[in-house]
């Protein structure tokens, strides 16, 4: 007691967090900012995922996790490309936070660099699979379902709709043979004309809820996940196994592209934040970019060649060089102004 009344008043430190703590004051502030629901999922399986870890390597507090903590948790990952880069991201997001709260000293996350993707080649569908696919509709098992399958082909394939965004679609987005596709940052609402068939496909769907695909009960994950399911048996009884939903989406952009509609415009109808996203994606694709390539290869075909001196001067020897002599005396040396101050006559110098 007299040691502390020497010392002054003693000031106790806050607890630390438990990891479980910083997890869900992370969420509170999430939920806050209005990030949508599919990206609070994603947070909640990561720190489910990092709750576990961390109960089963005795990491109770979250200042109990370095650098080798953080690399080990992302050791334990079983994903890989583009999803263990999200992952990272997240990961990093709630160190970010816990650390700007000045909770933890340092952010043990940082060092963590992130990994080596390998993009999968944009593979939209030929006309001949598309046709297949369409046919197999008519020899779909479900005979009920397979009036709504087949309009959502044809949605997916003349929209670009994501599979979510199609499963759920409403019909009062349908006016006319358009479809509203967003409102853009300028206020200005962006549609995209869909051929008459498809308009006739969604028609034929009986008006039973406001939606064309979904009930409206579940959630927009659980619906996109059961026309997923409906179209990878789609795709094996029509032979093509490999194909997915977002190949409909890069058949839409690519054939957009290949009619030389500017990649700019194409961004815009797909939704994108950036026309950076696009290139990254549907480059190769674009026609103008294409065609001038092709143009700049062939003019080298009926280029003449080099001449042989030209090519000489840059192969050949570098030839000896002569100085320079001249009868005038030398001055000073290089740079200086006054050359030859030293030898000029007495009375010049004062």
């Amino acid at each position: 007691m007299r040691k502390w009344e020497a010392e002054g008043q003693r000031i106790e430190k806050p607890k630390p967090l438990t990891v479980k703590e910083a997890c869900d004051k992370f969420l509170v502030d999430a939920e806050a900012r209005n990030l949508r629901e599919p990206t609070l999922y994603k947070y909640r399986l990561l720190f489910r995922q990092l709750q576990e870890f961390a109960a089963l390597h005795g990491l109770s507090h979250i200042t109990n996790f370095d650098v080798d903590a953080a690399r080990r948790f992302r050791a334990s990952w079983p994903n890989k490309n583009i999803t263990a880069r999200k992952k990272l991201e997240a990961f990093r997001a709630l160190f970010r936070f816990v650390h700007e709260s000045g909770w933890i000293p340092t952010n043990p996350t940082t060092p963590l660099k992130p990994p080596k993707i390998t993009e999968p080649p944009t593979a939209p569908f030929t006309k001949e699979e598309v046709t297949s696919i369409l046919k197999a509709c008519d020899s779909y098992p479900d005979k009920v379902n397979a009036v709504r399958l087949r309009a959502l082909v044809l949605l997916l394939r003349y929209s670009g709709l994501r599979i979510r965004d199609a499963a759920t679609l409403s019909r009062n987005r349908i006016q006319g043979d358009k479809l509203f596709l967003y409102t853009a940052k300028t206020g200005t609402p962006v549609y995209c004309p869909l051929p008459p068939f498809v308009v006739e496909a969604l028609n034929a769907i009986p008006e039973r809820t406001a939606y064309f695909f979904w009930t409206g009960n579940s959630t927009p994950k659980t619906a996109a996940g059961v026309w997923q399911e409906s179209l990878k048996r789609l795709f094996i009884l029509a032979g093509v196994p490999e194909g997915h939903a977002h190949r409909f989406r890069d058949t839409f952009s690519v054939g957009l592209l290949l009619a030389g509609v500017p990649i700019e415009r194409v961004s815009i109808l797909l939704g994108h934040q950036s026309v950076r996203i696009t290139e990254k994606h549907y480059a190769p694709w674009v026609r103008e970019r294409q065609e001038q390539l092709e143009a700049d290869v062939r003019r080298t075909w009926q280029a003449p060649e080099p001449k042989r001196r030209v090519h000489g001067g840059y192969t050949k020897k570098q030839t000896r060089v002569i100085a320079f002599k001249s009868r005038r005396r030398n001055g000073a040396g290089g740079g200086n102004r006054t050359h030859g101050l030293g030898i000029m006559r007495p009375s010049l110098c004062h």
